[in-house]
């Protein structure tokens, strides 16, 4: 009797245990197999041991071809993010190019390449370069530049950076070696970074580098440090011809429309004082033609009229008179001022100043009576 056969006794088991064995192999194998083929459109039941082990050999493979399948589907889902274009190689060959979103791809055979195409990058470049005038530069730029074709940038050139940098140094060489000096270290920067970037782009498009050129900045330019200290000379000399000339153009600016201003004021005052002028010649004629007039109507009159307007006007800033009697030795003194003060205080109600009309009545009045007097006197 076998010793794993029921009532088996304790000296034949080879544990040396009661009623424990070890578990039944061949029991748990057939229970497995019956499992798998069921699983698998097998019999329950297997003939002979050759038979099981094919059966069974035939369900691992297929539970291992399952899980493989599903594991392999699963390895080809992947992200793109919504900056980034993935190239995809499908046996080493150019595909197609895969928009942002969740992607899936046979593994194994594509291989996907992510390329941010948004990012921007960048590189620096300097050297001395030799210019159109035969001196020597040193220029210092940067060159901000993204990705505008992935496939390009992955497939056509073997080193994009690498490229664009040689494609840099031989841009900036040309279009230094056809400017002037004084252009590279001052004023003309700015004009040749546009032209650099613009052949940049054009060498870069020639290769089919997929890279497009966003800004070309010129950082520095300057002579060799050797001779530098010469040109910092000629520099400020430069800046100080051009302040000079500004101000003098300020100044001129300023200086000449004040000129132009005196000059039209000149102008409009003379032709102010020609109109004056003109009006009163043309007032003091119409005055006399009147006055004319007035003299053929009544002469004694007038005549009176007229000598006693000079009178006053001769007399109005006057204030003494020394009057020279005909036929005598003696010589009138007429105290105007007194006369004035005299006159001016008689009339101090009506009015604070004098009376030059009545003062004229009375000086002529009064010369009248010493010429009677000194006639008189000559008798």
């Amino acid at each position: 009797m076998a010793w794993n056969e029921p009532g088996g006794g304790k000296d034949n088991d080879p544990w040396g245990g009661n009623n424990q064995g070890p578990p039944d192999l061949d029991e748990a194998l057939k229970k497995l197999q019956e499992k798998l083929n069921s699983i698998f459109g097998g019999a329950k039941t297997g003939g002979s041991s050759n038979g099981g082990d094919f059966h069974l050999s035939a369900g691992m493979l297929g539970v291992v071809a399952v899980l493989a399948a599903v594991v392999w589907g699963l390895f080809g889902f992947y992200q793109v993010d919504q900056q980034e274009r993935a190239v995809v190689l499908r046996l080493g060959v150019y595909h197609e190019t895969v928009m942002p979103g969740l992607r899936w791809n046979p593994p194994l055979m594509d291989e996907v390449n992510k390329i941010n195409v948004t990012k921007v990058r960048g590189i620096t470049s300097r050297g001395q370069m030799l210019t159109e005038d035969e001196n020597i530069v040193d220029v210092a730029l940067s060159v901000q530049y993204t990705v505008s074709d992935p496939a390009n940038f992955l497939l056509k050139v073997k080193s994009p950076e690498l490229s664009l940098e040689h494609a840099l140094e031989s841009s900036l060489r040309h279009v230094v070696g056809s400017s002037k000096m004084d252009q590279v270290i001052t004023e003309g920067r700015e004009q040749i970074a546009i032209d650099t970037q613009q052949r940049l782009q054009g060498y870069l498009d020639t290769y089919q580098s997929g890279i497009l050129v966003a800004k070309v900045n010129i950082e520095d330019a300057q002579a060799p440090s050797q001779v530098q200290d010469a040109f910092d000379d000629v520099t400020r000399a430069k800046e100080d011809r051009e302040r000079l000339k500004n101000e003098a153009e300020a100044y001129a600016n300023g200086i000449i429309p004040e000129a132009r201003g005196a000059a039209q004021r000149q102008l409009e005052e003379a032709q102010a004082y020609k109109e004056q002028v003109v009006a009163r010649a043309q007032g003091e004629a119409q005055r006399f033609v009147d006055l004319y007039d007035e003299y053929r109507k009544a002469p004694k009159v007038t005549r009176e009229r007229l000598y006693i307007d000079a009178l006053e006007t001769m007399y109005s800033d006057a204030t003494k008179v020394m009057v020279d009697v005909e036929g005598g030795n003696n010589m009138m003194y007429l105290p105007l001022d007194k006369l004035m003060e005299k006159s001016a205080v008689t009339r101090q109600s009506a009015s604070a100043e004098p009376d030059m009309r009545q003062l004229t009545d009375k000086v002529i009045e009064q010369l009248r009576r010493d010429s009677q007097s000194s006639r008189r006197e000559g008798r």
